[in-house]
């Protein structure tokens, strides 16, 4: 289904995980695709397997931004699609979180996407489409997440000023929260494969459909936010977490 034909989208963080699966995904239904990462050589690897462009950019950085968005512009032009993925996850419980823990994740998953948002604007046809990767962590009490919740949670409220004040422009804002996925972000956490292995075995339990989700379900739902088969939703976050959070807790 080519419901994306012609559309230029911008992934960031689109070098691995949901951002790799939802590059090629875009792909599929027709649209032109720049992803961005801070790491060279995996950049090269999608652009060599999912027929996409890399650039390398660093959210955290807004002249790294402003750089992305000149040669955004200088090759595209303008762009229909932005989806913010970029991020980081880190924990830490609140009696020993660090001040460095704290501004390396609200400035990545906070600032970053603000000014992301801010300076690819211009760039953005009306009518375009901004989708927030944000997670479910915004509204569970999950121990050692307070940062890291706390950048989502902002992320979700950015979704609803942003809808209300590009609407004007026939921008579309919506955010997908997904729950615990099968990426490689689990491995970047400082845990032990047999401690990532348990966890995913206990939550596995707490999830109605008894198994992590795939980056590529994540990706589908971002493709239809992006798409106009979504043409009267603004301002929505949807949740694909299996059932997770409607769970009973017991």
């Amino acid at each position: 289904m080519k419901n994306l034909e012609n559309k230029v989208a911008i992934i960031t963080g689109g070098n691995s995980g949901i951002g790799y699966a939802t590059a090629a995904e875009f792909i599929a239904r027709g649209a032109k695709v720049i992803v961005t990462g801070r790491n060279k050589e995996s950049l090269a690897k999608a652009e060599t397997e999912l027929n996409v462009t890399g650039i390398v950019s660093d959210q955290s950085d807004l002249k790294s931004i402003d750089s992305l968005v000149e040669q955004v512009k200088s090759q595209f032009g303008k762009v229909d699609i932005l989806f913010l993925n970029a991020g980081i996850a880190a924990f830490a419980p609140v009696d020993s979180a660090s001040e460095e823990h704290y501004d390396s994740i609200m400035n990545v998953n906070v600032k970053g996407v603000y000014f992301t948002v801010q300076k690819v604007l211009p760039i953005l046809n009306d009518g375009g489409s901004i989708i927030f990767n944000t997670s479910i962590n915004a509204h569970v009490g999950m121990p050692n997440s307070s940062v890291y919740a706390s950048s989502k949670a902002a992320v979700l409220s950015l979704n609803k000023v942003f809808a209300t004040e590009l609407a004007p422009r026939k921008i579309r804002v919506n955010a997908v929260s997904p729950g615990p996925v099968e990426t490689p972000l689990y491995g970047k956490l400082g845990l032990e494969k047999e401690e990532v292995e348990g966890f995913g075995t206990i939550l596995g339990e707490k999830i109605l459909l008894k198994r992590f989700g795939q980056a590529s379900e994540i990706a589908k739902t971002v493709s239809f936010l992006a798409s106009d088969d979504a043409s009267f939703i603004t301002g929505s976050e949807i949740v694909v977490d299996g059932g997770l959070i409607v769970n009973a807790v017991v």
